[in-house]
């Protein structure tokens, strides 16, 4: 009997079926580091930077851009997210219909998401936020790779906002 890969396989290698939040890891549960040598996550760095030059090249990571679409002058950004969503859609259906495996022979899981009130007061944080820098967290390393170095501060901000979550995360009501 092998050991399993990771939190997605028991020991017989079969995927592990997870039924609740209760089964998930808890977060300050240690898991098991990846066997692979360090150089096997090279592809996500290409595939980042990749990413990254398709943003620069689309002008996704625009501020004036950003500010046109919340301003609603213009329909590039809306375009853009609205592509994002529809690819996605497809891709979630593609992966659940065909069963598709990661690259490493791991089945892909999909779980339900609970909803509760504290993902609207999330989401209009967030939305101020990005009105306000002019940046979404996903694409900042890539905003600063281009030369916009003020954003190190919006970055920092992220790092400090997500740091300030996780402290208080536990005094939050669920």
């Amino acid at each position: 009997m092998s050991e399993p890969r990771s939190i997605n396989e028991t020991k017989t290698g079969e995927p592990a079926i997870l039924r609740s939040n209760t089964d998930l890891p808890d977060a300050n549960e240690e898991l098991e580091p990846s066997t692979g040598k360090w150089y096997t996550n090279i592809k996500y760095g290409v595939v980042g930077m990749l990413f990254g030059i398709v943003f620069v090249k689309a002008e996704v990571l625009s501020w004036f851009r950003i500010q046109e679409m919340f301003r609603l002058q213009n329909f590039h950004m809306y375009g853009v997210i609205g592509t994002a969503v529809v690819v996605a859609a497809i891709s979630v259906w593609l992966i659940k219909k065909f069963k598709i495996k990661t690259l490493d022979g791991r089945q892909i899981q999909f779980h339900p998401k609970k909803f509760n009130k504290g993902q609207i007061y999330g989401g209009l944080i967030f939305g101020f936020g990005w009105a306000m820098t002019g940046a979404c967290p996903g694409p900042l390393f890539a905003q600063i790779g281009m030369g916009a170095t003020v954003v190190t501060v919006t970055l920092v901000s992220a790092i400090a906002g997500t740091w300030v979550y996780g402290y208080f995360s536990d005094r939050l009501p669920k």
